[in-house]
């Protein structure tokens, strides 16, 4: 099978660069293309689909947890116990911290639950994903049938700035949280 290469296009800096292959929304502003290691130098559409598969899931995954972050620092914890030891959840610290006083069997039950999600829910399982990292599998929509591609274009831009974000966010908390001190908003760390 012949892959198909990249075509370069103009990006406002005046550089050549293999991006805005189907639409504007693969180079969203304001970082547009960004590709700082080269790995997608020399690439195809089937590998620049696969990159952005990943940076839309990473994104994804680092939403969630920059939230949950959030949340358990303001104190929203769930009610009842994590095990039959009678350990509660609001015993298990925020944090990277926190996630090493999960019991094993609640651990082991998460490592599951994620690895049932990657391989049976998380992916096009029709094929009838109209995008890269497109999971509704003809079951979800919540309007988006309904939207113009001018508004499908800007919502997805969205979703993968916002992942960006998201990922240096989550890394941000990371690292404060091995340094210590406190951040505002999130307080001590």
């Amino acid at each position: 099978r012949r892959r198909r290469r990249l075509r370069p296009c103009p990006n406002w800096q005046g550089y050549h660069l293999p991006c805005c292959l189907r639409e504007r929304a693969r180079c969203p502003a304001p970082l547009g293309f960004f590709d700082p290691l080269g790995l997608l130098d020399g690439a195809d559409q089937e590998r620049f689909d696969r990159l952005r598969y990943v940076e839309l899931k990473h994104g994804r995954i680092c939403q969630l947890a920059f939230l949950g972050q959030i949340t358990t620092r303001a104190g929203f914890r769930l009610p009842g116990d994590i095990s039959y030891d009678g350990t509660k959840f609001s015993d298990i610290g925020e944090g990277w911290a926190g996630s090493l006083q999960v019991p094993v069997a609640g651990a082991l039950q998460i490592l599951a639950f994620v690895g049932f999600l990657e391989l049976a829910v998380m992916k096009d399982v029709t094929g009838e994903g109209e995008f890269v990292g497109d999971f509704r599998n003809g079951a979800l929509d919540f309007g988006w049938d309904t939207f113009d591609e001018e508004t499908k274009l800007s919502k997805r831009a969205i979703e993968l700035n916002n992942g960006r974000a998201a990922m240096m966010g989550i890394l941000g908390l990371m690292v404060h949280e091995q340094l210590g001190g406190s951040v505002p908003i999130v307080g001590e760390l």
